[in-house]
């Protein structure tokens, strides 16, 4: 390589090991890749095979991920996590402190140093200092639709000089946040943090029949989350396989496009969540804990750490958090005959009444209860229909209903999810034969 070529590696170096804010942005596997890269071409009179083999990594990486190196920089840059972008999504430009302004300016300005380098340049400086014939083969997809970003990527290819983009990229955390949550639409609280769930369930609520009324009153209470009022608590509460978990499942679907996160919680992880709804105060998404099968024992601790966020402290409750709970039980703790007060010994609690009454009245305490009842006959072949509609599944309808109502009598009784799993198994079944008699 020429010395122009080296001093250039050199100076992209620096501005990498200079960046004060945006770090995070070279610490994917495709950011140390390009890095790696770089360090190899520099030094590759040393080891050429080495140089390629980072290459190869690069272009791998790239790949993987299905983005461009331009376009993964700066989505990179849309998600980062760090004061800067923190405090900008509750700030205005003006208002955030001047240091913290002007090191996202450096910042920018030496992104858009590494951004200029293209993949294409990178494969012409291999081919120069491993002596290959031809430069190797570059990583390139065309432009396409890029999500929430697409807006800020257009901008930044646009801009001479990045730093300029400031109020652009202010506009943008405030609107969709940062880190994990701008990346992942679901997520769930695992060892003390936050794990993005990269395929949440696909259910949608056009899928879900039979309980219209339950669902129109849980759809008005997201309504009124994602419009910014004081949404209510709520306790989807009935028999087994009624579709609560579904129907919360879907409102991510549904409102996909409208900031909604949806974050499970364990019922093991419980005793944190007074810790996990602080950490999403203030944060621009709506967020709804999705708490699934909620049971306690006496004395748990999870119920202590439940009932601090039902029903508050001090600490004013944030308006874009709210909990929806499914539960197969009306009363929430487990309660037993020897539970109930009989006539007083010396040891016994004075008002166990009290304490009696507390325990069943702790499902009181969310602002909502819906009540799934067990599906009937009626209830269950009108699931059976929709669900078989919509898979395409054609066969006579009394032939369908029979299967459905065998299969009921032999699995796991009438219920929405009964029904779910006749009509996969039924559309797998006609599929097979199909391609039997092809």
């Amino acid at each position: 390589m020429d010395n122009q070529a080296i001093a250039k590696i050199q100076f992209l170096q620096r501005q990498a090991a200079s960046l004060l804010l945006y770090q995070s942005v070279l610490e994917d596997e495709v950011g140390k890749a390009f890095l790696d890269l770089l360090q190899a071409i520099r030094y590759t009179d040393a080891d050429q095979q080495g140089c390629l083999q980072a290459y190869g990594n690069y272009f791998q990486c790239l790949a993987a991920i299905h983005q461009n190196w331009e376009e993964h920089l700066i989505t990179q840059i849309a998600r980062a996590d760090n004061p800067f972008t923190q405090q900008a999504q509750e700030l205005e430009l003006e208002d955030l402190p001047s240091s913290l302004v002007a090191a996202a300016q450096h910042d920018l300005h030496a992104l858009q140093s590494l951004y200029e380098i293209s993949s294409a340049t990178l494969s012409e400086w291999v081919q120069a200092v491993a002596h290959l014939p031809v430069s190797p083969v570059v990583w390139y997809l065309p432009q396409h639709e890029m999500g929430v970003e697409k807006d800020l990527i257009k901008t930044l290819h646009q801009l001479e000089n990045w730093a300029d983009a400031l109020q652009d990229l202010v506009a943008h955390y405030r609107q969709f946040g940062t880190g994990l949550f701008a990346q992942y639409k679901a997520a769930r609280w695992q060892a003390g943090k936050f794990i993005g769930i990269q395929y949440p369930d696909p259910v949608k609520l056009h899928e879900l029949v039979g309980y219209e009324s339950q669902q129109e009153i849980l759809l008005k209470n997201t309504e009124f989350l994602l419009s910014g009022q004081m949404a209510l608590h709520v306790l989807l509460y009935g028999s087994r396989g009624s579709g609560k978990s579904s129907l919360v499942k879907a409102l991510l679907n549904e409102y996909i496009d409208r900031n909604l996160r949806i974050l499970e919680v364990a019922k093991s992880e419980l005793k944190e969540l007074p810790e996990i709804v602080e950490q999403l105060r203030g944060k621009p998404q709506k967020f709804i804990i999705f708490v699934d099968d909620l049971s306690f024992e006496e004395d748990d601790d999870a119920f202590k750490a439940l009932k601090v966020v039902l029903e508050g402290n001090l600490t004013a409750r944030p308006q874009n958090v709210v909990v929806y709970a499914t539960s197969n039980r009306r009363h929430l703790i487990r309660e037993f005959f020897a539970d109930r007060p009989a006539a007083a010994k010396a040891n016994d609690e004075v008002h166990a009444w009290d304490t009696m009454q507390e325990k069943l009245s702790f499902s009181d305490r969310f602002g909502l209860t819906l009540t799934f009842e067990a599906a009937d006959q009626k209830t269950y072949l009108q699931i059976v229909r929709h669900l078989a509609s919509q898979a395409g599944i054609n066969i006579r309808q009394e032939d369908l209903e029979y299967q459905a109502l065998q299969w009921a009598t032999r699995h796991n009784g009438r219920s929405g999810r009964t029904a779910r799993q006749f009509v996969d198994f039924l559309k797998a079944d006609v599929a097979v034969s199909s391609s039997k008699n092809t």
